[in-house]
């Protein structure tokens, strides 16, 4: 009888430790980020021991990590009745509640998982804390008050240390997270990942060859751990994109690091989609193309594809193929729509509205646009430093209207980097819209012109051109007084530059000279012949100055 307990006794370790090692390498593989292999291990270990809360908890956060919701949900309820580490699950369940923007709700739960923790216990704190992280709305300052708490309980745990790193990384504070993923490797160097990060704060701090050597570094310890030829593939990108005169070479690196990535992790559609983005990221539309009609042909229930059909189509020339794409994606109440949909519907519309050498836009179709562009601004307001290139494209072409129309909205943010540009591309725009033959002023447009260059002096005095047009868009709107007073702080500046710089805009000061003689002419005849003077010391033979003189005498 002792024989035939201590034989059921052994029997039921070595499950255990079976059981055991199936979850490590489930986890080995979320790492990994080899998302399918890690889903096939844990289906199998659930469908061998039901009862195994720990298991349903991983499967349902690789769900999470795939953007697949409602499966997470289902394997979180499932296993909240294991009788093995069921509490786990509510964990997934409050990071649900987190993205749903109930905090109260997922403290609830997280409260209810704490409070029956044992004394020596910790990693209870680390799931919590990566729920906060990985959370739509992720708050890292609320997942470090968790990790300090598990730090209490295990300082040297490599994976509290890993998370710590994630935390500080997340808040931006990169010293102390440099301090935690070091501790994390030498606590235990099997934690790859911990070394990587290494590699990726280098990246964020533009030490592009560094962190290329770090990546290279891990690579000889593990050369077939995919993320960190993502890593390498995203470095490449920043580094070409910094240094423009590198970018040929470092987008070809970029591109075969990424293809390198994609074999060592699995061809799944979520792995493909991130693909996508990194080819939208390079400007690789036709590789794009040829991506998302493969995806179309594996899921073609999965909206996020007719985004990459969407934008492909649109750079490779087929505007019809982009907007019915774009239009069924942002109309999807499943989509999650961001700027960048709107940014490429609204150029895919201006394009409809103004086929190759047109010279106006068609209204209708510039009206659907600029509505789009105004979305894109709602959901980021950084959005308007991508229509600059859309607006100088319209200016270019002469199609002033148009570009007032995308200028108005890039310039409304001060705290984009084309901030001043675009404003004084705003206010040309008008003005030149307002100038063709037999063209009646739009007083209200002209006004809005006068406010950017406004802008374009607040933000760079120096900016004397602004002075000149600023005059000039008084003149239209027939408010000379204030016409003057831009011309007069025009000469102002220029002369004091000097006489080279006076020779060099020449022409802009006549211009100048002559406009405040005008204006005087009305009221002050001497003030007038003054201005009219300064013409002449310039060009004796000015027409408009001589033939102004000999009337005012």
């Amino acid at each position: 009888m002792k024989k035939v307990k201590f034989l059921s006794f052994v029997l039921l370790v070595a499950g255990f430790m079976a059981n055991a090692q199936d979850v490590d390498q489930a986890s080995k593989a979320i790492d990994a980020e080899q998302y399918e292999k890690a889903k096939g291990l844990l289906k199998s270990i659930i469908k061998a021991k039901p009862d195994n809360g720990r298991a349903t908890f991983l499967l349902g956060n690789v769900y999470l990590k795939q953007n697949m919701p409602d499966s997470a949900k289902v394997y979180f309820q499932k296993g909240l009745t294991a009788k093995d580490e069921g509490k786990l699950n509510s964990i997934g369940l409050a990071q649900l509640d987190l993205d749903a923007k109930n905090t109260s709700a997922a403290k609830a739960k997280f409260d209810a998982v704490t409070s029956d923790m044992r004394r020596r216990d910790f990693e209870e704190y680390i799931f919590i804390a990566r729920a906060y992280m990985n959370s739509e709305n992720p708050d890292y300052k609320k997942a470090l008050e968790y990790l300090n708490l598990a730090k209490e309980k295990n300082a040297n745990d490599a994976q509290v240390q890993l998370a710590l790193g994630d935390a500080y990384y997340g808040d931006k504070n990169q010293n102390e997270a440099y301090v935690a993923y070091r501790n994390a490797y030498q606590a235990d160097n099997t934690v790859i990942r911990a070394k990587m990060q290494l590699g990726v704060l280098l990246k964020g701090a533009k030490a592009y060859t560094e962190a290329v050597k770090a990546y290279n570094e891990v690579i000889a310890l593990n050369p077939n751990y995919g993320p960190v030829y993502r890593e390498l593939a995203e470095t490449y990108y920043l580094w070409g994109n910094n240094e423009p005169s590198t970018y040929k070479e470092n987008i070809k690196k970029a591109l075969a690091n990424y293809e390198k990535y994609m074999s060592l992790t699995d061809y799944s559609l979520t792995s493909r989609m991130r693909h996508a983005d990194f080819l939208i990221l390079t400007k690789e539309f036709k590789a794009l193309e040829v991506e998302a009609n493969k995806m179309k042909e594996i899921a073609g229930v999965n909206p996020r594809i007719m985004r990459y059909l969407g934008y492909s189509a649109y750079e490779n020339g087929n505007i019809d193929a982009a907007l019915k794409a774009l239009n069924d994606y942002t109309s999807n109440p499943s989509s999650k729509v961001i700027a960048l949909d709107y940014l490429f519907l609204g150029k895919a519309k201006l394009k409809k509205g103004m086929p190759e050498g047109a010279k106006v836009v068609d209204s209708l179709q510039l009206s659907s646009a600029v509505k789009d562009f105004k979305k894109a601004i709602e959901i980021d307001p950084l959005a308007g430093m991508n229509m600059n290139e859309i607006g100088k494209e319209l200016y270019e072409a002469k199609l002033f209207g148009a570009a007032a129309s995308v200028f108005e909205i890039s310039a409304s943010n001060p705290d984009s980097k084309n901030y001043l540009i675009d404003n004084f591309y705003l206010g040309n725009a008008i003005y030149y819209n307002n100038t063709f033959q037999g063209a009646k002023p739009d007083k209200v447009m002209l006004q809005k012109a006068d406010t950017a260059f406004g802008n374009v002096l607040t933000a760079s005095p120096g900016t004397l051109d602004a002075l000149v047009f600023r005059a000039r868009t008084n003149k239209l709107m027939e408010n000379d007084e204030m016409m003057a007073k831009y011309y007069q702080d025009y000469v102002d500046a220029i002369n004091a530059k000097g006489t080279e710089e006076v020779t060099k805009n020449k022409a802009k000061v006549i211009e100048a000279y002559n406009n405040i003689a005008a204006h005087y002419a009305n009221f002050d005849k001497p003030k007038a012949k003054e201005y009219l003077n300064k013409t002449l010391a310039l060009d004796p033979e000015n027409a408009y100055a001589l033939e102004a003189l000999k009337l005012l005498k």
